[in-house]
């Protein structure tokens, strides 16, 4: 800043070959003595040392050389008065810089000082500099703090003995401000305190002292690149023009600037800044939330977030990160890797491999592939040593020695190198997978974590993958999942939206589209709620397959209010490594209630609820459906639901409480309902009416019990007379159970009402 630059302000006086009569012997204002008239002073026009300059002869006890044009004093604006003087006869005096402090309109200013140091002159000849800084703010280096100053008249006062005779050079009036620059833009720059800028020396210390003297002042890293070996904490606002460099395991922790696009500043790079900001996030930033500030981090390969600070295996208080997009760069490392080995399994020990052949080889997070194992098992955690790995879920039919493929996803996130991860939080995230990575992998154990407001575009095998239980309590809310494989049939489709394997999932608010699943969950407690997912294509009499898929029995899930479209919701026991009943609880624990199901151009063997048990003696243990809307587009379907008995049927004597009612139905052959509202009508006598309840109980269940009956009209003989009488019913009747057999005492025709259930009740 140079006011005389920028404002074409004159600051410098005029030199003495100009004339004295500007030059006054007493305080500078108008009226005042000048060197023309008053004796005092004469103009030397070759002095040796000077060329043209002052000569004085010191009659006074002060005496006073005063510039008597107004030089203004500004807000912020330091000014720098120098003056040049040798003694040349008579008693040596002292010189130092004065000036006459005055307001506009008339009159002295009040100011601290009017002089500035003086310095004795100790030898004839010798030229003597003295210097003075007059300006508005009282900072050090400042002589004269002229803060309620608009114009100063200056020169020199020469003190001391009388007598003698000094010469005075031009006197000098300059900008100085720029000495000051920094302490009016409140900056503290890191090369003062000792910073090199030269990517050898450890500037770690140079930081920390400079950010200790900045007491509220910016930091200024200016250019240069700044190794830090150690561990760095800045408290005040930082800016960068230089950049940083920093060993992994070392932490740089920005208290007051910290966000995404302060550390890209620091690091120059997208991808090691998101890592730096992620490992101060973990480490005492004052903040709770890293802010990507809405930009767009090009990914060339998967974030492994524990190796972003690799003293923490564990971490469990809650942290968030949100507001940009991650996007997978297409010539990065994304290939999947896929590993080949043999194990030995045992159902009895159903959550371990053993022997495994390479088990170095195989790592966690790895998808397993192989005969009799069901979806979305991974790999847990790995013992070298041991040769064991540890797996997500059972295998319902790999009991001995086998081959297994382990396939190893890339995400752009991968939380897999935890331990345990709790209280983590994704906010208004893109992950653009483009078709190159997956999204987010989670750590094998933790709590809640959750998702909400983001989008996962184009992943390349999935979306969300848990590989343990640090999915539990999981939540994912108000995501889109846009699946890479739109154009494809629904049988050629290998993307996931998301799977889980722990208790407590909370699924709501999503829209899912064009995957081959959209989630398939294998703990228990899940409430599915107010979500979109569809799944279909543009083929006739199109195959589809399960959009949500439970992998466990008794699965304790509630599905409500969501639009579930060309796609059904698919009940399975995969993941047990015993999936033949024995005892405890079998098929239970879910109600699917207020959701609209649809689908369009399927075959009429198409369900929307489809139940697939992986061994024998199953049967349904608790199960409502109700006020669901079911609803075909381009044709009819027999049924809504089904029993997949690729593996096993269901014991349908054992059927227990479960509900069908309240539901609509449209373009649905055969409505179901349990109870069920049937009526029979007898055409000829008979003292034995074998009713059907077939095909109207779910499942086709077996006719178990009926809960009443009545005549709907008069029951009479063959020769028309009236009869009041209530048949008994026989249950479970016929070849294949599924009629009652109403028996009278007497051979009757007519028509009546019952209420038959395919389950008990209680």
């Amino acid at each position: 800043m140079n006011k005389a630059i920028t404002d074409g302000i004159v600051f410098q006086p005029l030199p003495f070959a100009a004339g004295l009569g500007v030059w006054s012997s007493g305080d500078g204002t108008p009226g005042s003595d000048t060197y023309a008239t008053s004796g005092t002073g004469v103009f030397v026009a070759a002095d040796q040392d000077f060329g043209g300059c002052l000569e004085v002869q010191k009659t006074s006890t002060v005496q006073k050389v005063r510039y008597m044009g107004e030089t203004p004093i500004l807000p912020g604006c330091y000014l720098r008065i120098t003056a040049r003087v040798k003694a040349v006869a008579g008693p040596l005096p002292s010189v130092r810089i004065a000036g006459y402090a005055g307001r506009n309109g008339g009159g002295a200013a009040t100011v601290p000082t009017s002089v500035g140091p003086a310095t004795a002159l100790t030898t004839y000849g010798d030229v003597v500099e003295v210097s003075a800084i007059v300006g508005t703010g009282d900072r050090t280096g400042v002589d004269l703090v002229w803060t309620n100053a608009d114009f100063g008249h200056f020169g020199i006062d020469l003190t001391g003995p009388s007598g003698g005779l000094v010469r005075i050079d031009d006197i000098v009036i300059e900008d100085y401000t720029v000495a000051f620059l920094r302490d009016l833009i409140a900056m503290v720059d890191v090369r003062d305190y000792g910073a090199k800028g030269d990517n050898a020396a450890d500037d770690s210390d140079a930081f920390e002292a400079a950010d200790a003297a900045a007491n509220g002042r910016e930091i200024l890293v200016s250019e240069g690149v700044y190794r830090l070996a150690q561990d760095v904490t800045i408290q005040n606002r930082i800016r960068f023009e230089g950049r940083v460099t920093q060993p992994a395991d070392k932490r740089f922790i920005l208290q007051k600037d910290f966000n995404y696009r302060t550390y890209v500043d620091a690091f120059k790079d997208e991808e090691l800044a998101f890592r730096k900001a992620y490992q101060a996030l973990l480490n005492f930033s004052d903040h709770g939330s890293l802010d990507l500030n809405g930009r767009i981090i090009n990914l060339t390969g998967p974030v492994d977030m524990q190796a972003c600070d690799p003293s923490r295996t564990t971490f469990a208080t809650r942290r968030v990160i949100r507001n940009g997009q991650f996007r997978a760069a297409g010539s990065g490392d994304w290939a999947t890797t896929d590993v080949t080995s043999q194990v030995t399994y045992s159902p009895s020990s159903d959550r371990t491999l053993s022997n495994v052949v390479n088990v170095a080889n195989i790592p966690v997070g790895s998808l397993v592939v192989g005969s009799g194992v069901g979806r979305e098992v991974y790999v847990t955690s790995r013992n070298i040593g041991a040769r064991t790995l540890q797996i997500s879920g059972g295998l319902y039919d790999a009991a001995g020695t086998q081959t297994f493929t382990f396939r190893r996803f890339r995400y752009l996130l991968d939380f897999s190198g935890y331990d345990s991860l709790s209280q983590f939080v994704i906010d208004d995230v893109e992950f653009q997978g483009d078709g190159n990575a997956s999204g987010i992998l989670l750590a094998p154990a933790g709590l809640t974590f959750h998702v909400r407001d983001c989008f996962f575009t184009k992943p390349k095998d999935r979306g969300i993958s848990s590989p343990g239980n640090g999915c539990q309590g999981m939540m994912i809310d108000r995501c889109q999942f846009v699946s890479n494989e739109a154009s494809l049939r629904v049988q050629d489709r290998t993307t996931i939206a998301f799977n889980s394997n722990a208790n407590d999932v909370k699924v709501r608010e999503n829209r899912v589209v064009l995957f081959k699943h959209f989630g398939v969950i294998a703990g228990g407690g899940s409430t599915i709620v107010g979500n979109h997912w569809f799944h279909g294509d543009t083929e006739n009499d199109g195959l589809r397959r399960g959009g949500v898929v439970f992998t466990q029995s008794n699965c304790r899930a509630a599905i409500t209010g969501n639009y579930i479209d060309n796609c059904f919701v698919e009940w399975t026991n995969e993941s047990e490594a015993n999936p033949a009943f024995t005892t405890g609880y079998s098929f239970g624990g879910l109600t699917i209630t207020g959701n609209h199901f649809v689908c369009i151009n399927v075959s009429p063997g198409f369900n929307f609820i489809v139940i697939k048990p992986y061994g024998p003696g199953h049967f349904l243990h608790g199960l409502g459906v109700m006020g669901n809307v079911f609803r075909t587009f381009n044709g009819n379907i027999n049924r809504v639901e089904a029993v997949d008995t690729t593996f096993a049927d269901l014991d349908y004597g054992r059927m227990r409480q479960v509900t069908f009612s309240g539901n609509c139905y449209n373009g649905v052959t055969d409505e179901v309902f349990n109870p069920a509202y049937l009526t029979h009508t007898q055409a000829t006598a008979s003292n034995q009416w074998v009713a059907r309840t077939a095909p109207q109980l779910p499942f086709l269940g077996r006719a178990r019990f009926v809960e009443s009956v009545l005549a709907d009209g008069p029951l009479q003989t063959a020769s028309n007379q009236t009869v009041n009488q209530i048949p008994w019913a026989d249950k479970n009747y016929g070849g294949d159970q599924r009629s009652i057999r109403f028996v009278f005492d007497q051979a009757l025709k007519g028509t009546i009402r019952y209420i038959a259930r395919m389950d008990n009740p209680v």
